[in-house]
């Protein structure tokens, strides 16, 4: 029986900046064992992932995947363009981990009163390279927030961090110093992506990266992580 997966997040699901996730775990199944819809928005945070749940519920999956909250988390850190941000995502307050915990928590509880899908929250990947670093420990903080949203609303908790974090130590990953992307930045990865032939990871590999491209997309070693820690769940899920 195919099984039907809707993949709610930011642009790490959208794809274009990322290695795609989904493209690696239909992979990781025979054909027509899975079928995945994509429900990925290049910059959103949990507030503009709540308010563009109807597309989910219309259609409801057997499985929801949720992977939000790296933009959440980068506001939190010094030099983030808050104010920017706010503007473009058209946010009504200023970002804090309070406030992604009362969007996360309302997505799930329409998510479970508007469908019959299995859902799992998965942690967030770390940010940056430096495991002490305040970028690391950002998103491990908001990865304990969703972990206790998880746990109030008795969904399922994928822990993405904590294999991130494993893989990290377990590679010898150089403690690189995370820099927030630019925007300009972002289009010069497409570029040499397009124009170049450059693969995102020729990208990560230039830049001594283990996971990521820019200390926040992934590359195919990241991806294939969120990846994995979704695909160890699913079995539960088909039995």
């Amino acid at each position: 029986m195919t099984i039907r997966i809707a993949c709610l997040g930011d642009s790490l699901t959208r794809a274009q900046l990322s290695v795609d996730y989904l493209a690696l775990l239909e992979r990781r199944h025979p054909p027509g064992d899975v079928r995945l819809a994509r429900y990925g928005v290049n910059g959103d945070f949990a507030h503009n992932l709540l308010r563009r749940l109807d597309a989910v519920v219309a259609d409801p999956p057997d499985v929801i995947t949720v992977l939000i909250g790296t933009n959440d988390a980068r506001a939190s850190l010094a030099g983030y363009p808050v104010e920017r941000a706010m503007k473009r995502r058209q946010l009504p307050e200023r970002p804090s981990a309070g406030w992604f915990q009362q969007c996360l928590a309302a997505v799930v509880e329409r998510l479970r009163t508007q469908t019959d899908a299995t859902i799992a929250l998965l942690s967030l990947p770390v940010l940056g390279q430096q495991p002490d670093g305040a970028a690391a420990q950002a998103s491990q903080a908001y990865s304990r927030v969703i972990a206790e949203v998880a746990t109030t609303n008795e969904v399922t908790y994928l822990p993405l961090h904590e294999r991130q974090t494993e893989e990290l130590r377990r590679a010898g990953a150089p403690p690189i110093p995370y820099q927030e992307p630019t925007p300009a930045a972002s289009v010069s990865v497409l570029v040499r992506r397009a124009v170049l032939r450059r693969s995102l990871d020729t990208i990560s590999r230039r830049r001594g990266l283990t996971l990521t491209t820019d200390h926040i997309h992934q590359n195919s070693r990241g991806a294939a992580l969120v990846a994995e820690v979704i695909d160890t769940w699913l079995p539960t899920r088909s039995a």
